[in-house]
C-alpha cells in the first residue's frame, strides 16, 4: 500500500487523483493539504503543510508555486519524497528544490504527460535537421482559468530545442511590431486561452516551400494525474536526488 499526501487536494487536478486513486487498492490517501475547505473528505485536510501532523510515503504536488518553501520545509523536516507537479517556479524556488534534493528525493517536471516528455526527446533529434534553414515556433493553448503564460511545457519544449542548437535561440514571447522581421535566431512562443482546453502544443518548424509541426493534445486531466501517482511510485524507490521524466521514462 502506497500511503499519499496530497498538496492542492481541492484543485481540479487534486480532485482528479482523488477519483482515481479510490479506485486503486494499493493507493491510500493518508492526507490532504489545501487552504480551499470545502465538503468533507475521508481523509484528514491541513490547511497548510506546516500543519501536518502526519507522514506518508510520498507527497504529491499540484498546488501554486508560493506555497513550495512551506512544503519543502515539512518534507525534509519528516524524510518524505515529493513529486512536484507545480509550475510557475521561480529561481527561489528552483534553488529550493535543488537544495531540498540533496536530504530527499525530488520528482519534478512541467508535465507529467508520458507523451509531452517524448516529443521533448524527439525534438532534440529533429532540431539538427531542421537548424540552418527552418524558423521555429511555439504555439499553446489552455483553458481560460489558467494564469501563467507561457505555459511552462512550451518552456520546457523550448528549451529542449535550445539544448540541441549549435547556436542559442532568442526567446520571442508573442508578435507585435509592425517592422521586426523574422529572423532564423528566434524561437516564437504564443500563449492562446480559452473555453476548457486541457492542453496544447504544437511545435512548428517552417522552411523553404515545406512546414512540419508536432502537435501533442491532452483530452483529459487525468493524463497528468496518472503520470504524477507513475511518479511517485518511482520515487519512493530512489535515494535523494532530483528527478525528472526523463529518469522514468
Amino acid at each position: 500500500m502506497l500511503n499519499i499526501i496530497l498538496h492542492g487536494c481541492n484543485g481540479k487536478m487534486g480532485k482528479t487523483l482523488q477519483e482515481i486513486i479510490s479506485k486503486e487498492p494499493d493507493l491510500n490517501i493518508l492526507a490532504g493539504i489545501d487552504q480551499n475547505i470545502s465538503d468533507p473528505l475521508p481523509f484528514k485536510l491541513y490547511m497548510s503543510p506546516l500543519d501536518c501532523e502526519v507522514k506518508a510515503d510520498v507527497v504529491i504536488d499540484f498546488s501554486h508555486h508560493s506555497a513550495i518553501k512551506d512544503l519543502l520545509e515539512y518534507c525534509v523536516r519528516m524524510k518524505v519524497p515529493v513529486v512536484i507537479a507545480t509550475t510557475a517556479l521561480g529561481d527561489e524556488d528552483l534553488e529550493l528544490i535543488q537544495q531540498a534534493s540533496e536530504v530527499i528525493p525530488i520528482f519534478r517536471t512541467a508535465n507529467m504527460s508520458i507523451g509531452i516528455n517524448a516529443l521533448s526527446r524527439m525534438l532534440k533529434h529533429a532540431v539538427p535537421v531542421f537548424e540552418e534553414d527552418f524558423n521555429v515556433e511555439i504555439i499553446e493553448k489552455h483553458h481560460h482559468k489558467k494564469v501563467d503564460s507561457p505555459s511552462g511545457t512550451a518552456l520546457l519544449l523550448a528549451n529542449s530545442i535550445n539544448e540541441a542548437c549549435t547556436k542559442k535561440k532568442d526567446y520571442l514571447y508573442g508578435r507585435h511590431s509592425k517592422n521586426d522581421q523574422c529572423k532564423i535566431t528566434d524561437l516564437g512562443i504564443h500563449a492562446v486561452r480559452g473555453g476548457t482546453i486541457p492542453g496544447e502544443h504544437t511545435v512548428i518548424f517552417a522552411g523553404p516551400d515545406e512546414v512540419i509541426e508536432l502537435t501533442h493534445r491532452v483530452y483529459s486531466k487525468s493524463v497528468f494525474a496518472l503520470g504524477a501517482l507513475k511518479a511517485a511510485k518511482f520515487l519512493v524507490t530512489k535515494n535523494s536526488g532530483l528527478y525528472s521524466m526523463e529518469d522514468m521514462v
